[in-house]
C-alpha cells in the first residue's frame, strides 16, 4: 500500500489561496488504511476549511482514486458539485491525484504527500520494505530487501560503520546485511553471499512505469 500523510493544514490553505469553494475528494483504500484521506478525514477536512471561510460544494470518497476510469465515471456522478467548486481538493496519494487532474479541467490540490510503499505490521504502523527497484534480488537475500533496508542500498554485504549488528546511520536500527546473514544460516542459501550481484541497472525501471497485461 502507499502510505501518506496530511499535509500541515497552513500549507493547504495557502494552496487554496484565492479559492472560495472547493470540492473533497478521498479514497477508500490506502489513505483510508493510513487515516489521510478515508471519510473521517474528509469530514474533519471540510470542517476545517469550513471554519477559514472556504465553501465545500460536495465530497467523494473514491473506491481506488488511482483507477483512471473509475474516478472519471465517480466526478460525472457529481459533475454539478464539481462545477459548483472553484478547485477539488484530493485527499489520496500522488497517483490518485493525477488520476483526478486528468479527468477535470479544475484545479487540483494535493492534500496529501505520498511516503513510501509500505508495509503494514499492525493497526497506524507502518514499514518500508520494497523500492519498487524493477530488478528483485529477494531470493538471493533470504528475502530482506538490502536496496530499501540498508541505508545505502548495498547490494554486496555490510559497510565498515557496521557495529554489532547496528547500522551506523541509526543506532536503532539493525544492519540489513546482518539480517540477511543470519537468516541466510538458517537455509541452505548461505553460500548466496559469496555471489557478487552488479550495481543495479536503473534502466530497467524507465519512467513513467507502463504495463499492459497480454489480452
Amino acid at each position: 500500500m502507499i502510505v501518506s500523510r496530511q499535509k500541515p493544514i497552513e500549507d493547504i490553505l495557502s494552496s487554496l489561496d484565492g479559492c472560495r469553494s472547493v470540492f473533497l475528494i478521498g479514497c477508500t483504500k490506502c489513505a483510508t488504511v493510513c487515516k489521510s484521506g478515508g471519510e473521517e478525514e474528509v469530514w474533519q477536512m471540510q470542517e476545517e476549511l469550513l471554519a477559514a471561510g472556504i465553501e465545500v460544494t460536495g465530497s467523494l470518497v473514491i473506491d481506488e482514486a488511482c483507477h483512471m476510469l473509475r474516478v472519471s465515471r465517480d466526478l460525472r456522478s457529481k459533475q454539478q458539485m464539481v462545477d459548483d467548486a472553484d478547485s477539488i481538493l484530493v485527499m489520496a496519494c500522488g497517483a490518485g491525484i493525477q488520476s483526478v487532474s486528468a479527468a477535470t479541467s479544475k484545479k487540483t490540490v494535493a492534500a496529501l504527500d505520498s511516503l513510501f510503499l509500505g508495509n503494514i505490521r499492525r493497526f497506524g504502523q507502518f514499514e518500508q520494505k520494497c523500492s519498487l527497484c524493477g530488478e528483485c534480488i529477494l531470493t538471493q537475500t533470504a528475502g530482506i530487501c538490502p536496496v530499501t533496508a540498508c541505508a545505502k542500498g548495498l547490494l554486496n554485504g555490510p559497510c565498515g560503520g557496521m557495529d554489532n549488528g547496528r547500522c551506523e546511520t541509526d543506532q536503532e536500527s539493525p544492519c540489513a546485511w546482518a539480517e540477511i546473514f543470519e537468516r541466510l544460516q538458517k537455509t541452505p542459501q548461505s553460500c548466496d553471499l559469496e555471489s557478487y550481484r552488479p550495481p543495479k541497472n536503473h534502466g530497467k525501471v524507465p519512467k513513467p512505469g507502463k504495463l499492459k497485461l497480454p489480452k
